[in-house]
């Protein structure tokens, strides 16, 4: 059996994967800000180990990944799920809303990421899930940084799955669409504090007055979610990318058939920019 890392586990899709891991009969490691919040079923295992992590805090975030390998002897599984939403149109947001999306969403995920790996290095293998967004291959109004740092989270993972290959650990991220979690809630999304009104009827406010109307009403259902994210992160190798749900499904033909039809009457011209000589 493995041992799981889980970042943001006390609630939603990241404590339906700590579920899930234990189902099958895993260590898990639960970090989450608050060690009392982790769901009683959790805590009462033998099997589940709560530390207190905020990602954003540098020095948490060692003696998270320490406390874990003294515990259980090794990580072979993390899971970066920890993170939130923010909505507005861009002109919206302002720069502090902004770096604070950031740090959390990407710079908690390169740090923890960063603290784990000498551990996978000296094991010979690891495995690292990173929990994405659908809005991390395609950008929607009323979201855009949002889905900017969830594009920043998929440039990471690709790039991780190259640069940690000689050392037999695997990466990967998972593209959730909606899922029926709290996460349309204020605990776990933002909206900008200045809303202007010309924005009305327009794109980014139509994405911004949905939630009312989507919250505790998605299509997708976590523990379902948290069941696949494991059954795959089980297998001997990891895909790239974990596409998840049926919104993300139909958005991402959407997504591919729109690079072909950007890519078609360029092709020619975008290739003749080469030097006359290039072979």
């Amino acid at each position: 059996m493995a041992t799981w890392f889980v970042t943001g586990a006390s609630r939603g899709i990241g404590a339906e994967i700590a579920r899930a891991a234990l189902a099958e009969g895993n260590d898990v490691v639960v970090g989450v800000r608050n060690p009392e919040r982790v769901p009683a079923d959790l805590k009462n295992s033998d099997k589940v180990f709560a530390v207190a992590l905020d990602v954003t805090d540098n020095n948490s975030i060692p003696q998270a990944v320490e406390a874990a390998v003294d515990r259980f002897g090794g990580i072979d599984v993390l899971v970066n799920n920890a993170g939130r939403g923010l909505m507005g149109a861009l002109e919206e947001i302002t720069e502090a809303e902004a770096r604070s999306l950031f740090d959390l969403n990407v710079f908690g995920l390169i740090n923890v990421t960063r603290a784990v790996l000498p551990v996978m290095r000296e094991q010979g293998s690891g495995k690292l899930v990173h929990i994405g967004s659908r809005s991390g291959f395609e950008g929607e109004p009323g979201v855009s940084l949002y889905s900017a740092s969830k594009f920043a989270v998929a440039g990471i993972s690709e790039a991780l799955s190259a640069e940690m290959a000689p050392f037999g650990i695997q990466s990967m991220v998972v593209e959730p669409g909606v899922f029926r979690t709290d996460f349309l809630d204020s605990s776990s999304l933002s909206v900008a504090a200045t809303r202007i009104a010309a924005y009305d009827n327009t794109p980014a406010h139509v994405t911004l007055d949905w939630i009312g109307k989507a919250n505790h009403a998605q299509l997708g259902d976590p523990v379902k979610a948290g069941a696949l994210i494991v059954e795959v992160a089980t297998g001997d190798r990891l895909p790239t990318h974990l596409y998840l749900g049926r919104d993300t499904l139909d958005r991402l033909e959407v997504k591919l058939r729109q690079v072909q039809e950007d890519l078609a009457p360029w092709r020619e011209k975008s290739a003749a920019t080469a030097h006359d000589d290039a072979a």
